[in-house]
């Protein structure tokens, strides 16, 4: 047994599977994370989240958005205040569906990958046990390369944790760590938060990995 993790010798096994409903589907999404969830620098107020629903295909399906992203926070942060802020909004929806973007303020709170990767996977063991889809976008990079060598071990740990629960996730960090428009981006900022570009590129990296498959909308 592991110490810090999750266990990687254990297949984790749903008690509840999530199903899509027979008739018109009206879905409930929540994004939970932190600033980079709720758009943080971006002029337009748009972020990566409102620009992913808004080229969202619905294909008659009544599809209602919910942004709880906050600044700053922590995966230790969201992986309590989830369970506090999702239900009242899925509440009536034929489908409960999260979307998580965690794990870039950890180094900043001082939390280990092994822990930042045990948050992740109580979040998305917790969902899966009671039927909601989960998918996971990984955090980006920086400019400060020091800090990039830790935000890459936490997306590949991330990664792993996804893998293992067969969950959609999102690499962030590899596409954007050299992208040209993502290190203009940050360095007309603080460094850390993109403006509209940057967002864009992650809107694209989201929309082009599953996103469609998983809400079951077609290709």
């Amino acid at each position: 047994m592991t110490s810090g993790t999750d266990q990687p010798s254990m297949e984790f096994t749903p008690s509840a599977e999530f199903q899509v409903a027979e008739g018109p589907r009206d879905i409930g999404i929540c994004f939970i994370g932190d600033g980079f969830v709720a758009g943080y620098g971006d002029p337009k107020a748009l972020g990566w989240v409102s620009r992913v629903v808004g080229r969202t295909p619905t294909h008659d399906a009544d599809l209602t958005a919910y942004n709880l992203g906050v600044r700053g926070e922590s995966s230790a942060e969201v992986m309590q205040r989830w369970r506090a802020e999702c239900p009242v909004r899925w509440a009536g929806r034929g489908e409960r569906r999260l979307v998580v973007g965690v794990g870039a303020h950890d180094l900043d709170h001082g939390i280990s990958t092994a822990r930042s990767r045990l948050n992740l996977a109580n979040v998305l063991d917790e969902a899966s046990t009671s039927g909601i889809a989960t998918f996971v976008v990984g955090p980006p990079p920086t400019l400060d390369p020091e800090l990039n060598g830790r935000l890459q071990a936490l997306a590949e740990a991330q990664a792993d944790v996804c893998s293992r629960r067969n969950v959609p996730f999102v690499d962030c960090f590899l596409p954007l760590r050299d992208h040209d428009q993502w290190q203009s981006d940050l360095a007309a900022g603080d460094g850390v938060h993109p403006a509209q570009a940057g967002y864009g590129l992650i809107a694209w990296l989201v929309l082009h990995h599953g996103w469609q498959r998983w809400l079951q909308l077609g290709d």
